[in-house]
């Protein structure tokens, strides 16, 4: 007779592995409690956060509070307010219901709540522990409800560990922050971050909460939608093509106020605009889609981001035709340039492009950019003055053959003609082509002059500052809240690597001048824009500071696929990539080059 082997776990432990599905890190935990403020009929809420919500998440909110009978049992796995019955789950109107989070909070941290209804006299304190309660009594306290969360994974070290930079942890709490306050614009939202003030939003409409978190630069890029049926209802704000950016920052979409991730709305989005959109820019949007709950259904993951509807192509179809009304009323049409080969082109660069596919898979609309009515013969000389002043420090010799027989081994080319006579080309605007004697080379032209980038940027940063280009006219420049942050925090090191960059208050920032090896090639805002966001997706823990943000400056500066490169612009980029101490892989781990051996074409032709 042998001993039965399962058995049932006991609350505690279930609780701790449920929250690993439902606490992933900090702004887990401010999602959780802030939308719980919600539900509760809060119009004001506080958010307190201390070393990036390791420390402490506490949320005050003045909401109904909740009596001592309560207090006790919302701390009980699968205990909710929401629901009664099965059929619930199809007209929900809560952001939560499951009755995990608060269960699941308590399990992994020290949990200190305090709560009271307007009428009672007094109100609950309790103190909880590893889901176990240590202290509970009563006390004065004011209506409403607060939550302090400390010590988050106290009890489980290997997910503490796991946890991000501080810098990190703390976009993400903005982030979530953000998304609930976009959802109710009436409600009030302080956020105040290691005893400082850092996001003060007042009640009002959509349309000055979306202004207060996102700058005032949107005050006059913001278009209107609204489209009511007997299915759903439309509304919010889409920009105008000029605050469309190329980075995905400021696209939100919200089911019954709920904030969700969706590729495929974001597809009809993209399409809605049609040739509105430069190529690679995503617009910004904060679109509000009211639809009967039970067409839809939210319990898909347990972060509730996920949403699967009845008749997406329809969501789809209703989203796309009411965006393009909105922006037909405000007039917006492109401009018409009857002497371009493309007059409907929403961008017209100096350097050729062709569109290329997009590597999220998705079927995007191809843009075409014509070139400007100006000669080929000054588009190229422009070209390769730009070349020449970002590599007029190079000490090397620009011999093409002879670097790369030194760099790939000369024991195979020895005695071989230079091969600066045979020219490279590129394939499909992405790689370029160069002949050695016993075979060639394939370079991938982004990363090749990425890796170039970060080694210059990184030498800047510990050597010596970097040169400037200064600005005809300075640029003033407004960034979101986070961006803002994160842009003040890298000042001092862009003015090293040749920005003049001054904050201007309020999330504005002056620009007087960029790099000099940078300028001509990028705008003021596309460049910075993109380095935030390259650093903001990109971060590894093993780099330092520096390494960072060279590697998301040389990501957002470098030269992009699809862009058409001369003779010379080739040469030169191949020359400077065997100049540098790591050529055979971009700072992302990327190959920078591959090399093929004519015996290999051979064996193919066997």
């Amino acid at each position: 007779m042998t001993d039965n082997l399962v058995q049932l776990l006991p609350d505690a432990i279930a609780n701790q592995i449920a929250a690993g599905e439902v606490i992933q890190r900090p702004a887990s935990v401010v999602k959780e409690l802030v939308e719980n403020a919600v539900d509760a009929g809060a119009d004001e809420i506080t958010l307190i956060v201390k070393d990036a919500g390791k420390t402490l998440i506490q949320v005050v909110d003045n909401g109904c509070g909740m009596s001592e009978t309560d207090a006790r049992m919302s701390l009980e796995r699968h205990a909710t307010s929401k629901l009664r019955t099965a059929e619930d789950l199809f007209t929900l109107h809560t952001m939560g219901f499951r009755g995990e989070a608060l269960a699941s909070i308590v399990a992994i941290a020290q949990l200190e709540l305090r709560t009271r209804r307007a009428p009672d006299d007094l109100g609950t304190r309790l103190v909880v522990e590893g889901s176990e309660v240590i202290t509970q009594e009563p006390v004065a306290a004011p209506p409403g409800t607060s939550m302090a969360v400390r010590n988050l994974f106290y009890n489980v070290p290997a997910r503490r560990n796991f946890l991000k930079s501080d810098s990190v942890e703390l976009r993400h709490i903005r982030e979530e922050y953000i998304r609930i306050a976009l959802a109710h614009p009436s409600v009030r939202f302080e956020l105040y971050v290691d005893d400082r003030l850092d996001l003060s939003l007042a009640a009002g409409k959509l349309r000055q909460r979306i202004i207060a978190v996102f700058g005032k630069k949107y005050r006059d890029l913001l278009v209107p939608i609204e489209e009511a049926t007997d299915i759903l209802r439309i509304g919010g704000y889409v920009g105008k093509p000029e605050a469309a950016r190329k980075t995905k920052v400021g696209q939100f979409f919200f089911i019954n106020d709920r904030y969700i991730k969706s590729s495929y709305l974001h597809h009809a989005v993209t399409m809605a605009y049609d040739e509105l959109l430069g190529k690679d820019t995503y617009p910004f949007y904060v679109i509000f889609l009211q639809i009967d709950p039970a067409r839809i259904d939210v319990n898909v993951h347990p972060t509730k981001q996920e949403i699967k509807f009845e008749d997406e192509r329809l969501i789809y179809n209703y989203l796309k035709a009411t965006i393009r009304h909105g922006l037909g009323r405000a007039s917006i049409m492109p401009t018409i340039d009857f002497e371009s080969d493309n007059p409907f082109s929403p961008s017209r660069t100096s350097i050729q492009t062709v569109p290329s596919q997009p590597d999220t898979g998705e079927a995007l609309p191809s843009k075409m950019n014509s070139d400007t009515p100006r000669s080929e013969a000054q588009r190229h000389a422009n070209n390769l003055k730009h070349w020449e002043t970002m590599y007029q420090d190079l000490t090397v010799d620009t011999n093409t053959g002879e670097i790369l027989q030194s760099r790939l081994g000369r024991e195979e080319d020895e005695g071989a003609p230079p091969t600066q006579g045979r020219a490279p080309y590129q394939l499909h605007h992405r790689y370029i082509v160069s002949a050695i004697k016993s075979g060639w080379i394939l370079v991938d032209q982004q990363a090749a002059h990425e890796r170039i980038l970060y080694e210059g940027f990184l030498h800047t940063l510990r050597e010596k500052p970097a040169a400037t280009q200064q600005s005809l006219f300075p640029q003033t420049i407004d960034l979101a809240h986070a961006d803002a942050e994160l842009m003040q925090s890298l000042l001092p090191e862009l003015n090293q690597l040749g920005f003049d960059l001054e904050a201007f208050g309020g999330g504005s920032f002056i620009v007087r001048g960029i790099p000099a090896e940078l300028a001509d090639r990028n705008s003021e805002l596309d460049l910075l824009e993109g380095l935030l966001e390259q650093y903001k997706t990109n971060v590894d823990l093993q780099s330092d500071g520096h390494e960072r943000l060279a590697r998301g400056l040389a990501r957002a500066a470098a030269i992009k696929r699809g862009t058409a490169l001369d003779e010379a612009e080739m040469r030169s980029l191949i020359d400077r990539l065997f100049a540098c101490s790591q050529p055979r892989m971009a700072p992302n781990g990327r190959k920078c080059y591959v090399r093929y051996e004519l015996a290999e074409v051979e064996r193919l032709f066997a």
